[in-house]
């Protein structure tokens, strides 16, 4: 694990010829960790390009099967699918991009109760999932283990897209940003519809977050929120305060 073959430098060379990356940024991804919470929407292209970009072990958290309706976003999977283990199929889809990846799948609903064990060791966790129970339990267990957290969200035809990193003294957390949000009827996409591809946007962007979280590239996007509206074609960024009020990080 502490260097790189000669099928890798030929694999990622796009990625070794970056100046931000380089053999040794390529290294870290090696070498790192990422739990992708939920292999829906936005984990479909998440694990995709993070198994394709060489992310070393890869966690895929999920407890739900294929079916039908999810085909329209859900680009992991298809009609042989329908009905199969959602991580067993990804984990099948990631090995077919790449043999450089090592897939722990687990195949359990992440709550309040096991989401510490879960997420531990890993160095970032990119959470995709539809529901705001999960999302705070995803969070709140991030916040504990001081792990990096990358959360997407789409509905209809809007995204958003955070790095929350709330242990640090001028960074907000997750529920800095949302508080303790519930989930309320007709909220689901089930209901409410979403345009596939804004999944795979979002689901893209999120890979990327993670990818900058191991590599450290660019400007860093913590205390951000990334808006994305395709009926008005806008992207937008908003800075999120730290809540000196939170009862998790203030």
């Amino acid at each position: 694990m502490n260097t790189l073959g000669d099928a890798e430098l030929d694999r990622y060379a796009r990625h070794i010829v970056l100046r931000e990356v380089g053999g040794a940024g390529q290294l870290r991804l090696k070498q790192a960790s990422v739990a992708v919470v939920g292999a829906g929407g936005i984990g479909s292209p998440a694990i995709q390009y993070l198994a394709a970009a060489g992310v070393g072990r890869l966690v895929i958290i999920d407890d739900d099967t294929v079916d039908l309706s999810n085909l329209q976003r859900q680009t992991l999977f298809g009609d042989a699918d329908v009905g199969a283990s959602k991580v067993a199929a990804a984990e099948t889809a990631a090995r077919r991009i790449t043999p450089h990846v090592s897939i722990e799948t687990l195949a359990v609903r992440l709550d309040a109760a096991n989401s510490a064990t879960l997420l531990a060791a890993v160095d970032v966790v990119l959470d995709g999932t539809d529901s705001f129970s999960t999302r705070l339990a995803v969070a709140d267990a991030a916040h504990a283990l001081r792990i990096p957290l990358v959360s997407s969200a789409v509905g209809q035809f809007e995204g958003q897209l955070g790095v929350f990193r709330g242990w640090e003294p001028d960074k907000p957390c997750y529920r800095c940003f949302v508080g303790d949000a519930h989930d309320a009827a007709g909220d689901t996409c089930a209901e409410q519809g979403v345009i596939g591809a804004m999944t795979g946007v979002m689901g893209s962007l999120a890979a990327l977050e993670a990818l900058r979280s191991i590599v450290g590239f660019g400007e860093d996007s913590a205390g951000k929120l990334l808006l994305v509206d395709a009926l008005a074609f806008r992207f937008r960024t908003i800075i999120l305060p730290k809540d000196p009020g939170c009862p998790c990080c203030g």
